[in-house]
């Protein structure tokens, strides 16, 4: 169970960092900041450097302390709460990912649910640390936080409707 979890950690953790260093950078194929930033309006949030620096650094930072299994409640908050944003994107082209649905950032947050409720397993930062196990109820509210920091950032964020 523990060399699967890591290798969830580890994949799922690099790729949500990766996606976040795309948001703000020219690495790994990214638009640089003024793409992050076009990209979230194109999404129909307001905002502009400080919404795509906030997206980016809360990727980079969550999926780089999933990955090391490091303050795990936390890091799956964080990358629940950037899927869900995405979730609400992608939300009215159905579910399916040829469509651009929301299908991938759905099973993004589920494995930051599975995480938060299993743990990192024993090969992680905090295993080696003495913070595992976490008690039940940080499970909770990690899912909790994640989900509800995504549904609120994009209710605070929409853009309003344009005037008829």
């Amino acid at each position: 169970m523990d060399t699967g979890l890591l290798l969830l950690r580890v994949v799922i953790g690099l790729l949500i960092a990766g996606h976040g260093i795309q948001k703000v950078t020219f690495r790994l194929g990214g638009h640089g900041l003024a793409g992050g930033v076009e990209e979230f309006r194109n999404d129909g949030f307001r905002g502009g450097k400080l919404t795509a620096l906030a997206a980016g650094g809360s990727q980079i930072g969550g999926g780089l302390l999933l990955a090391a299994g490091a303050l795990t409640p936390l890091a799956a908050t964080t990358a629940m709460g950037v899927m869900t944003v995405a979730i609400t994107v992608k939300w009215h082209n159905g579910l399916w990912v040829q469509n651009e649905g929301y299908e991938f950032p759905l099973v993004l947050v589920l494995i930051g649910a599975v995480l938060a409720l299993t743990g990192p397993g024993r090969w992680s930062v905090d295993q080696a640390l003495g913070l595992t196990p976490w008690h039940p109820w940080w499970a909770a509210a990690a899912i909790a936080a994640g989900v509800g920091s995504g549904l609120l950032t994009r209710l605070l964020l929409a853009s309003p409707p344009a005037a008829r």
